[in-house]
């Protein structure tokens, strides 16, 4: 390692590291420009957050924008790493976990999770239009397809609808509408494999998955189980205040949530 630092191929937070620096857990170490992975982490929160529009992903935006990482809960160590991405109109359920195996086994592309979508669409749109997105589509990145698409409620131009990808491309839902003839005005994540976005949890929220749904993404994820580490009594408080607050009676739409297992709908598809 000494003879690597001193030949440069060692940065630590993007610089070039020399012999004596000292790193701490959060440190990001590369060699020859490749990331040095941490170790399995012993134990993993995870935690849901309802994205708003209008956030970003990233850590850091050049433009100023609000991040979804600004409303989570501080972390003593670790961080909390993105499972999966949601783009800037989208809103809806946002994964967090300190492990980054669980991440990384989740988002690769052979994991073949659903991910559910409620999704207004401007337009009449045919039974023949609806065929065409499941049977699948060519896109400039390659085929896509629903796995299941349901008709929701709406009225004059505007119809919202339930959709289940199995992969998390960029902008693939609304670039599948969109090779059909159809705008997009809203675009809501709803359920990341058996995990659901509660009706509680409003916009900029987050609440602390339950032990069954961490255990759930591990399976997901083919991994082990590992202990689940407790929030703190100050963040518990945080999120029980967040949860509590009384905003304005919302009127029953289907923008509220998602499907979830017992709605009744069927596709018949």
């Amino acid at each position: 390692m000494e003879r690597w630092i001193e030949s440069g191929r060692v940065a630590v937070d993007g610089k070039v590291a020399k012999l004596g620096d000292r790193v701490d857990k959060k440190a990001r170490i590369s060699i020859d420009g490749r990331p040095l992975n941490a170790a399995p982490a012993g134990e993993t929160r995870c935690i849901l957050y309802h994205k708003p529009t209008g956030e970003v992903c990233s850590r850091k935006d050049p433009q100023g924008r609000r991040t979804v990482f600004e409303r989570l809960p501080k972390l003593k160590s670790g961080r909390w790493i993105s499972i999966g991405r949601l783009d800037f109109n989208t809103s809806g359920l946002l994964l967090f976990t300190t492990d980054g195996e669980l991440a990384n086994a989740l988002m690769h592309p052979s994991s073949n999770i659903e991910r559910e979508y409620m999704v207004r669409v401007m337009g009449d749109v045919d039974e023949d239009s609806l065929q065409r997105m499941i049977d699948g589509v060519m896109l400039d990145d390659g085929m896509a397809r629903f796995t299941d698409i349901v008709t929701g409620e709406g009225d004059g131009i505007n119809r919202w609808y339930y959709v289940v990808i199995m992969e998390g491309r960029n902008r693939e839902v609304r670039r599948l509408w969109e090779s059909q003839g159809f705008t997009v005005s809203r675009l809501k994540r709803v359920r990341y494999g058996e995990v659901f976005i509660p009706s509680k949890v409003k916009q900029g929220q987050w609440i602390e998955l339950e032990p069954k749904e961490v255990k759930s993404l591990y399976r997901m994820a083919e991994l082990p189980i590992k202990t689940v580490k407790r929030n703190t009594a100050k963040e518990r408080e945080v999120m029980e205040r967040q949860l509590a607050k009384r905003g304005k009676k919302e009127r029953r739409s289907p923008a509220s949530g998602g499907r979830g297992k017992s709605s009744g709908r069927k596709s018949g598809r």
